[in-house]
């Protein structure tokens, strides 16, 4: 069954958007109606959405976006942009590669929000759904510093919830476990092959699952959720 949504006249901002869930979840919105913003440092093409070459980390490459956007609000914000990094143990990870974990996921949504979020509240509305991880629920060894990272996000959107609950802005995460991106795929087959293993689905989830929450989230069904991290797991979640 397919479910649609009617959100027309709204527009979007969906960061890391060029591939993956970011690419699923654009392209969802757009055929939702929305007038859908890609941010990311990849050139992309996708019908229905326009896009920037946006670095999340730099705040003069932010507000040149939202210069080039114009006047108009900003309805809703998908905090995607992620970086994995390796897969190893933490003592063999040099500092310049955990340093950028944190910059890319966790501040990369701080600079963002912090940005747009006064474009929000002069509406008086608006959504924003942050990108967290099952790595920042649980810790997965292996992935220290994408695990804080992640974790960072979640304690970010249960407290900016909180901040913004005297308006009609709803904030929440969702966590997603192993999907089939290229993001996860790069990992190796014995990697995935563990990932699907542990999974209590046996299988990897797709962006298109990720997308459709994220949609969910952005609607007026959703009014009463705000500060929540919903799993996109397949089971593995144990809490």
């Amino acid at each position: 069954m397919s479910v649609t949504y009617d959100f027309a006249g709204r527009t979007a901002i969906v960061t890391g958007g060029a591939r993956g869930i970011g690419r699923a979840i654009a392209g969802k919105l757009a055929l939702s109606g929305v007038d859908v913003w890609i941010w990311d440092i990849e050139p992309v093409e996708l019908e229905g959405t326009r896009s920037l070459s946006v670095d999340v980390t730099k705040r003069d490459s932010i507000m040149q976006a939202l210069t080039i956007m114009g006047e108009g609000g900003i309805d809703i914000l998908v905090n995607n942009a992620g970086w994995l990094g390796s897969y190893k143990p933490f003592e063999e990870f040099e500092p310049t590669e955990w340093q950028r974990n944190l910059q890319v996921n966790l501040l990369g949504t701080f600079e963002v929000t912090h940005r747009v979020l006064p474009l929000m509240r002069r509406a008086g509305k608006g959504r924003i759904v942050n990108m967290g991880s099952l790595a920042g629920k649980e810790g997965l060894p292996s992935l220290a510093a994408y695990s804080a990272a992640s974790a960072g996000v979640i304690a970010f959107t249960k407290a900016l919830s909180r901040e913004v609950s005297d308006t009609d802005i709803r904030v929440n995460c969702i966590a997603p476990g192993p999907i089939d991106t290229r993001l996860i795929r790069d990992l190796g087959n014995e990697t995935v092959d563990a990932m699907i293993s542990a999974s209590p689905l046996k299988r990897l989830g797709d962006p298109n699952e990720v997308a459709a929450l994220v949609v969910w989230l952005c609607s007026d069904a959703s009014a009463f959720n705000t500060g929540a991290v919903f799993d996109m797991s397949g089971g593995r979640a144990r809490y």
